[in-house]
């Protein structure tokens, strides 16, 4: 439902917000998939290294009725991976490793089939080392503590799935590896390696790696949507993510973890630079990824991000170099765009060239639509319950256009027929179908948005 909802009224803030300040424009587009009674989101913005704004919607624990705060404590899940790969720069800067080295060197268990694997490619997954760990298995039981030799133990066996170099794949098996040599070279667990090495050297005091810490401020609790209900996902023993995906922090945390980046507080610019290029395989070819950093483009800005995911929890934190934007968002459901969010929010600084727009639209086929008698019309308008107290409203202007409003909005969707009881939009790709009983009576409507189905029964 939420992701339905999302591109509709994202549409309306684009056409109908132009006078809107750069905040309330950023409150719509998350007021759209994120309400105050729901799990929720806490989001940052910043520019130029300072924060422009900073909030948090819906419920940390809906059982308790706990509101989220900006200071609220979120499982980061793969955004994990930037902090193993800044610590084994750190380690390789301090002369104490060389990410050129053979992991044999570090794990005995991959003396033989690691013999050509080097740190690099465990950095940029191109190890060829089978992305399989306990989390990933289902059935799993998630609540299991595992030490690091025993996580590694669980895949080692495991045939490379090719040659290193020669592809990339990601692999949360090669980065609980990179945990390991960190804690081999260094001396010390990881989560002891990243607290002293990284949180406490910047001052991320509300941040912690794994279960550590007892008693986390503003903890926040993950959910799960079953049948359009939350509900509670079950507790993951976050050893079991280790070096790939068990830090918990806070976008204000995230923040001084970025500028601390471009700042070279924590390593020299080079090694930035290294952890920032995209790949280069045996071929030549070059793929998007470094040293746990991703990249893409939003109309001609780079983007250098990286998302994350555990049981009830998703993330992400992206940079745009160009316009010197960092946004990280951080959630407690992994049932919503969280991403989508982001990217809509960067749109807000970012100018998409025209040659982008108008390639899009002519790559769109022109519907026609047809008029439907006003009798018929008036036959769909009414309230649809898409789940309990959740209602969208299909009225008749008087002009004989049928619309949309979504729940809690107030810009109105112009809906096209394309048959008698089968309408479209044209401003995004959604489609809406009512449909009648046996005696003619309308008693619902599907929406279908981009491949996704929901229906709502007609009040």
């Amino acid at each position: 439902m939420n992701n339905f909802f999302t591109t509709l009224t994202f549409l309306f803030i684009t056409y109908f917000s132009v006078s809107q300040s750069y905040e309330s424009k950023i409150d719509s587009i998350v007021a759209i998939s994120y309400n105050q009674n729901e799990p929720g989101i806490s989001i940052l913005v910043a520019k130029e290294g300072a924060s422009i704004y900073s909030k948090s919607f819906g419920k940390a624990n809906l059982e308790l009725n706990t509101p989220l705060q900006k200071s609220s404590v979120f499982q980061i899940g793969s955004i994990t991976k930037q902090f193993t790969a800044v610590s084994i720069l750190m380690l390789a800067e301090q002369g104490k490793l060389n990410i050129e080295d053979n992991i044999g060197k570090y794990i005995p268990e991959y003396v033989e089939i690691g013999k050509d694997i080097t740190i690099h490619n465990l950095l940029n997954h191109t190890s060829g080392i089978k992305n399989r760990t306990p989390v990933g298995d289902k059935g799993f039981i998630s609540k299991t503590n595992m030490s690091p030799t025993e996580l590694i133990a669980y895949f080692k066996d495991e045939p490379l799935e090719f040659k290193p170099g020669e592809r990339f794949k990601y692999s949360n098996a090669g980065y609980i590896i990179l945990g390991r040599i960190i804690e081999i070279v260094s001396g010390q667990p990881y989560s002891d390696f990243i607290e002293q090495h990284i949180f406490d050297k910047i001052g991320m005091k509300n941040s912690s790696c794994g279960d550590t810490k007892q008693g986390i401020p503003n903890p926040t609790k993950g959910y799960i949507i079953e049948q359009n209900d939350f509900v509670k996902s079950d507790d993951i023993n976050l050893s079991l993510a280790y070096s790939a995906g068990a830090i918990l922090s806070t976008t204000e945390d995230l923040l001084k973890w970025q500028n601390a980046l471009l700042s070279n507080t924590l390593l020299k610019a080079s090694s930035i630079k290294q952890a920032m290029t995209p790949t280069s395989l045996n071929s030549g070819k070059r793929v998007p990824y470094g040293y746990g950093f991703r990249f893409s483009k939003l109309g001609n800005s780079p983007v250098i991000a990286h998302t994350g995911s555990t049981k009830g929890f998703t993330s992400i934190a992206l940079f745009l170099p160009k316009e010197k934007l960092y946004i990280t968002a951080l959630t407690n459901c992994n049932c919503k765009n969280v991403n989508n969010v982001a990217k809509q929010v960067a749109e807000l600084f970012v100018s998409i060239p025209d040659d982008k727009i108008t390639e899009a639209k002519h790559n769109q086929p022109e519907r026609k639509s047809i008029n439907v008698p006003s009798e018929i019309l008036s036959d769909y308008t009414g309230t649809y319950e898409v789940k309990p107290n959740v209602n969208l409203t299909i009225g008749l202007d008087n002009t004989n256009q049928l619309y949309l409003l979504a729940p809690g909005q107030t810009k109105k969707v112009e809906l096209f027929a394309e048959t008698q009881n089968h309408f479209f939009v044209k401003i995004v790709d959604a489609e809406i179908t009512f449909n009648k009983n046996e005696a003619n009576n309308v008693i619902s409507l599907t929406m279908n948005q981009s491949g996704r189905k929901i229906i709502a029964k007609k009040n």
